[in-house]
């Protein structure tokens, strides 16, 4: 597409929390692209109790998005609904993008209805067939990617350009690459796993133990490396149990930066890092955007490939069990059978298959 230059506003609709924001980073760097001379906002929703949503802190100074305007997910008050379709026609979009994850056609079809009451009379991407719904079954039995379907969806406005590292760029700037290297100066000039085992969902909690268990392997199997831990501040006690493995058996130094930096700032620590370890979060898809190798530990929630970090060199370790697909955030029937027969072992021989062939 060529760049619609005259375009002086954009709207970009995209809910969730901060991996929902990192796959669509190629979308919004194309949106840029598409229109560049345009004021884009997001619609987004807010984390309770914040002041800012989970969008403004992974996109930071980038540019890409100028403001932001409040959703209250679920919704169903008439006034707030009336208040948030009168500043949407307050602000006058020229180009409503839908990057919403997909909920289903009548849902699609609801939005459709009100952002047109909202005055939005140009669409791209809005998903209104099931194509655009679902993630695509290639002819291996392969699922589309995320990143790929909201590509996809938004094909109209040029390549996404997926597998290009600089989509996933963070323009990290230099504090928040000082803050970073201070706090990993404990580990000296040493190289660093990176490690993140809370979690706030139970479906993706792979356990204590087993993290436990796994960084005992690691930092016995490589004491040369220093251990930083990245997460939110509630979890950092669950992290520092973690990684009592690793000191027992012999690893190095080893770095607590749960809750201590922000997430632009995590991605700076874990862009020192030569792996990460960890479960699908937030903090994988830190790591994979700035090209640090993943072995990720999966819950079969989702369906396999959709959630996975996306680009090359990450391994993740998925089974696929009869209830796969279930979407569940607490497992009690199945006691999160696909996630719990994921061994210690079967993690430890894919960190050795990564550090072998990652640069020394």
């Amino acid at each position: 597409m060529t760049p619609n230059f005259d375009a002086k506003r954009v709207l970009v609709y995209r809910l969730g929390s901060l991996g929902d924001t990192l796959i669509v980073l190629p979308c919004l760097r194309l949106i840029a692209r598409a229109f560049p001379n345009a004021e884009r906002r997001m619609l987004t929703n807010w984390p309770i109790s914040s002041k800012a949503p989970a969008a403004a802190a992974v996109l930071g100074s980038t540019g890409l998005i100028h403001g932001y305007m409040h959703y209250q997910v679920g919704t169903r008050s008439p006034l707030a609904l009336a208040k948030l379709a009168w500043e949407i026609r307050r602000f006058k979009p020229d180009v409503f993008v839908y990057l919403a994850a997909g909920r289903g056609l009548a849902n699609a079809k609801r939005d459709a209805a009100f952002f047109r009451l909202a005055g939005v009379k140009k669409f791209v991407g809005l998903p209104l067939t099931e194509d655009m719904q679902q993630n695509r079954l290639d002819e291996n039995g392969i699922y589309e990617p995320e990143a790929a379907k909201h590509a996809r969806n938004i094909a109209e406005l040029g390549d996404a350009h997926l597998d290009d590292a600089a989509s996933w760029d963070l323009e990290l700037v230099p504090a928040e690459k000082d803050k970073t290297a201070a706090l990993l100066q404990p580990l000296g000039e040493r190289p660093v796993i990176a490690a993140s085992v809370g979690t706030k969902m139970q479906a993706k909690d792979w356990g204590v133990e087993n993290w436990r268990g796994l960084l005992a392997q690691i930092g016995a199997a490589y004491p040369e490396f220093g251990l930083a831990l990245v997460g939110a501040p509630e979890e950092s006690a669950v992290s520092e149990a973690a990684a009592d493995g690793w000191r027992a058996a012999g690893g190095g130094p080893v770095v607590n930066l749960c809750g201590k930096l922000t997430p632009r700032e995590s991605a700076a620590a874990l862009a020192h890092a030569r792996l990460f370890v960890g479960h699908d979060s937030g903090p994988m898809h830190l790591a994979a955007a700035v090209q640090t190798p993943c072995v990720a530990i999966f819950a079969a929630r989702n369906k396999p490939a959709v959630w996975f970090p996306y680009g090359p060199g990450h391994r993740v370790i998925y089974h696929k069990v009869d209830c796969y697909g279930c979407n569940l955030e607490t497992c009690i029937v199945q006691k999160r059978k696909c996630l719990m027969s994921i061994t210690v072992d079967e993690v430890m021989h894919e960190v050795r298959a990564a550090l072998s062939t990652v640069a020394k």
